[in-house]
């Protein structure tokens, strides 16, 4: 007899419970020794010898042979000069080597600056003017879109190798003095409203995120972790390999997502949890493919951020994942968010007893400032349940502390003040979120993606996980572009397609999907979308081209008389003077 929903929901109640349990053991007593950093726990680790702790196509390094690499990189930033302080920049592609550079640097008192690997000009040049690394390791073949730089460049090749297999993997005798408070990495923003910002990141969090994932995932000695995510951001070169590190596990590092060889990878290295980005799902499961030819495979866990209730069930079903566990948060945040529960969409909660240590509020907030709305006396709204609200948190100084970027005045904008009180200070995520009535928050937009049109304020999340669903449709990116004589922005939707894609099936879709004021205005069928390394699409450029047909060379269509048309430079006139009202 199947189990009642009363019983399924009290076994997801105890499993969460204690989970939350083991993540508070493991960090409870971090700050008891506060000399005690990430690479000495490596140090620790060491003793499981020629157990497999990073494999990859590279290298792959035990146990021993990684806490000796990193401590050869702790004995070669020692050899080249870096201080205390010092930054050295890492360039690398997703490789066990990387994890052994960032740790063995920040050992010796350095502070590892983790450089995405797809930046180019501009975006390249800004992140390493506010990092000023002393020195760059960089891959190979992308030394070359480095061009001028101060720093001291060292091309991450077989003579590095040999450079760094050269030095002793005997404990450094250099920077004993290195505790929780220090730096131990800059870590950038993906830059999808701007340049990216550098946020830096203490030893103390370091610690936190790693053993705070490992309890959240119960991850053990027998767990294989997937990570085809980007090394160079948190939760693909810190938090979850970390987590696996800690608790004695291997992981397996892939250079990059692929689609078709996913699931044959998987299946034959014997991973037991993935690490997702929602985009990544969404591609897999719209895929070409069933459950019957999919691989047979060990994964117990599927953990990430981002995926849309849309996509969790059907992916959850068709790949047989036993478990999904969605997590919020952000490298620069004070808090985070877990659904150990299980709940499609949802992206997390606040126990009640954890509320103390992680003091979230949602926050009205009003379009026209860009600012949390305030009452009479100057505070902020709290936003009510079912209500879209900003996400902040309180900053303390113990977990929920803010330790911000580099750039002062970004720091400035990030925190809000005379929140509840006068004289309090708040974390901003720039995240809307609304929360139900089981105290379950769930992600609605950023701020500045929501546009209003028709007196109404559109989603440009929910609009695109919408468009997501509609036949023929692979990617889908929504923003609001400005129409002459318009209050607002009209949205619309630049689309990656498949052949068999036909606008009329999309019309018919997001009009029983969306309210009117929220369906897209203008589409714009592009060859491909612009992502961020982590699935995040770039937004700006296409917000800057608006809907001219002069200026992009894509087919535009555009939503006259209910169907899309093609638009072309005559109704673009029409449209602009007025003639045609939308």
């Amino acid at each position: 007899m199947m189990p009642s929903a009363a019983a399924r929901n009290s076994d997801r109640q105890a499993v969460a419970s204690a989970a939350w349990l083991r993540a508070l053991k493991l960090t409870a007593h971090i700050d008891d020794e506060p000399s005690r950093i990430f690479p000495l726990v490596l140090d620790e680790m060491a003793r499981l010898a020629d157990a497999p702790a990073l494999t990859g196509v590279r290298e792959s390094y035990t146990y021993a042979g990684l806490a000796a690499q990193a401590r050869r990189y702790a004995n070669w930033a020692a050899a080249a000069g870096v201080r205390r302080g010092d930054v050295v920049a890492l360039m690398l592609a997703n490789r066990p080597d990387y994890l052994a550079a960032w740790a063995g640097i920040s050992r010796a008192g350095g502070v590892a600056a983790l450089i995405n690997t797809n930046l180019r000009g501009e975006a390249l040049d800004h992140c390493l003017n506010v990092a000023d690394p002393r020195h760059i390791i960089v891959e190979e073949d992308l030394a070359p879109e480095l061009g001028n730089t101060m720093a001291k460049l060292w091309r991450h090749d077989e003579g590095f190798a040999r450079r760094i297999a050269g030095f002793s993997g005997a404990v450094p005798g250099s920077a004993s003095d290195i505790t929780l408070d220090d730096d131990a990495l800059l870590i950038f923003t993906s830059g999808t409203t701007g340049l990216p910002k550098a946020a830096k990141v203490s030893h103390r969090r370091v610690m936190l995120w790693t053993h705070w994932f490992a309890g959240m995932m119960d991850a053990g000695p027998a767990d294989r972790l997937y990570n085809c995510l980007p090394m160079y951001h948190s939760a693909g070169g810190v938090a979850a390999p970390g987590a696996l590190l800690v608790a004695g596990g291997a992981v397996i590092c892939r250079e990059k997502f692929s689609a078709s060889a996913f699931w044959p990878d998987v299946a034959a290295s014997g991973a037991t949890i993935f690490q997702y980005i929602g985009e990544l799902c969404r591609y897999l499961l719209a895929a070409d493919g069933t459950a019957e030819n999919v691989p047979a495979h060990r994964l117990r866990l599927a953990c990430g951020n981002g995926m849309a209730g849309n996509v969790w069930e059907a992916f959850q079903a068709r790949f047989r994942i036993p478990q999904v566990l969605e997590f919020y948060a952000a490298t620069e945040g004070n808090f985070s968010l877990y659904n150990m529960e299980g709940k499609p969409g949802a992206i997390g909660r606040v126990p009640p007893h954890l509320a103390p240590l992680m003091p979230v509020a949602l926050l009205r907030y009003d379009e026209a400032t860009g600012q949390p709305a305030r009452s009479a006396d100057g505070l902020c709204i709290a936003a009510g349940r079912g209500q879209t609200g900003e996400a902040v948190c309180k900053i303390t100084d113990g977990a929920a502390r803010f330790e911000g970027y580099t750039d002062q005045a970004a720091n400035a904008r990030k925190i809000l003040r005379n929140v509840f009180a006068h004289g309090d200070a708040w974390f901003r995520s720039g995240d809307l979120m609304r929360r139900d009535a089981e105290g379950f928050y769930y992600f609605v937009d950023r701020v500045g993606d929501t546009f209003r049109w028709k007196g109404e304020n559109v989603a440009s999340m929910e609009v695109a996980s919408v468009l997501g669903t509609a036949p023929g449709v692979i990617a889908a990116a929504v923003y609001g572009v400005a129409v002459p004589g318009a209050e607002g922005r009209a949205g619309m939707a630049a689309l990656e397609v498949a052949e068999d894609f036909d606008l009329a099936a999309l019309y018919g879709h997001v009009a029983i999907r969306l309210p009117a004021y929220a369906r897209p205005v203008f589409l714009r069928r592009a060859a491909s979308l612009a992502m961020t390394g982590t699935f995040k699409h770039r937004k700006n450029a296409l917000a800057r081209d608006g809907f001219d047909p002069a200026r992009i060379a894509d087919p535009l269509f555009a939503d006259i008389g209910g169907a899309y048309v093609p638009l072309d430079a005559a109704l673009y006139s029409r449209i602009s003077s007025g003639l045609v009202r939308i």
